[in-house]
């Protein structure tokens, strides 16, 4: 076997561990809990998502209105009524600072946490926030793609696995979309930021104009001060781009060096 073809199942089975470990396993751990809590339905949660997802929040932002004690254990946050976000890395950070909310207590303003599957953080807050200025609530984005998002990456699992078993040339370009993902991310990110800030309406309290909220970095709307920087899920997504880009050039020169090989023979 070419050493090429060796190195790129090696890249290619790195990133399939990392997304598997940072999205895939806990998106289909917790699939469907935070329903069942909404609806009442808690004596269905499994206790395999309740592992998932005390283990995936251990040391994640708490809300300062969630009982210390409930801290890490799903089944305290539910008797709380604290407020619940999935279990799978957060890849994006929006906090905003409002005069009524204390720098002491939020220093970094009030944060919500974006991923593949829904939210995190002081959801509710960001929500009544948007509210103020007619703005919808944050679960208006994105529906489609946190619907099919876990059948997404879960396919995209499997073609690693063929690209890992298989030398088919085809399987090099569906592993452009995992080179990709980094990008597809941002751009859907940017878009619904874009769409919500164009999308105001007339019931807000305090009127502002249309406007394109800050996809990176620093920002000021109204009397609000903003900050947009990426978490841990989205390094983690630049490391498997970049798995998954050195798996199809690896694959690439392996294919390209065998078929010059075979024509010379």
């Amino acid at each position: 076997m070419h050493p090429s073809f060796i190195k790129s199942k090696i890249y290619a089975t790195l990133a399939l561990i990392i997304m598997t470990i940072g999205f895939t396993f806990p998106m289909v751990a917790f699939h469907g809990t935070l329903n069942k809590i909404h609806d009442n339905r808690v004596e269905e949660i499994s206790p395999l998502a309740i592992k998932v997802w005390n283990f995936y929040n251990e040391g994640r932002y708490k809300s300062t209105t969630t009982p210390k004690e409930a801290h890490n254990n799903l089944e305290k946050m539910i008797e709380t009524s604290s407020e619940i976000g999935v279990a799978s890395f957060p890849i994006w950070t929006c906090g905003l600072e409002a005069p009524n909310y204390p720098k002491k207590a939020f220093p970094e303003g009030i944060p919500v946490f974006f991923h593949f599957d829904g939210f995190s953080g002081e959801v509710h807050e960001m929500n009544t926030i948007n509210h103020y200025v007619g703005m919808d609530p944050m679960w208006r984005g994105g529906r489609f793609e946190r619907e099919v998002g876990i059948y997404a990456l879960l396919g995209l699992s499997l073609f690693m696995v063929y690209f890992i078993l298989y030398h088919k040339k085809i399987l090099t370009y569906i592993m452009w979309i995992v080179t990709a993902l980094p990008l597809i991310f941002i751009a859907e990110y940017s878009y619904w930021l874009y769409w919500f800030g164009h999308n105001l309406h007339d019931w807000g309290a305090f009127k502002i104009k249309p406007f394109m909220p800050t996809v990176f970095g620093d920002g000021k709307i109204a009397q609000f001060t903003t900050h947009s920087y990426p978490n841990i899920g989205f390094y983690t997504l630049v490391v498997i781009g970049l798995l998954g880009l050195l798996a199809v050039l690896s694959r690439n020169k392996a294919l390209r060096e065998t078929k010059k090989a075979e024509k010379e023979s």
